[in-house]
C-alpha cells in the first residue's frame, strides 16, 4: 500500500522510527502516534519507502 500524499509518507516514517526504537514514542503526535500503535512495522515500511516524486504534499480531499 503506497503512500498517496508526501505528508502521509513522512508520518509513516516518524511512526516507523518510533516502532524501531530510534525515536522516543513520546515525540510522536497525532496521526504518527496512532499509526505506530495500529500498524505493523512492515506496513509502516511500505508507506514510508514510497517514492516522493510527483506526490502532492497533502491529499486534495478534505
Amino acid at each position: 500500500m503506497p503512500a498517496k500524499p508526501a505528508a502521509q509518507q513522512k508520518t509513516a516514517g516518524a511512526a516507523l522510527s518510533a516502532k524501531r526504537g530510534d525515536t522516543p514514542k513520546s515525540k510522536l503526535k497525532g496521526a504518527s502516534k496512532s499509526m505506530e500503535d495500529s500498524m505493523s512495522e512492515k506496513q509502516l515500511e511500505e508507506l514510508a519507502h514510497t517514492k516522493r516524486k510527483g506526490k502532492p504534499e497533502h491529499d486534495s480531499k478534505g
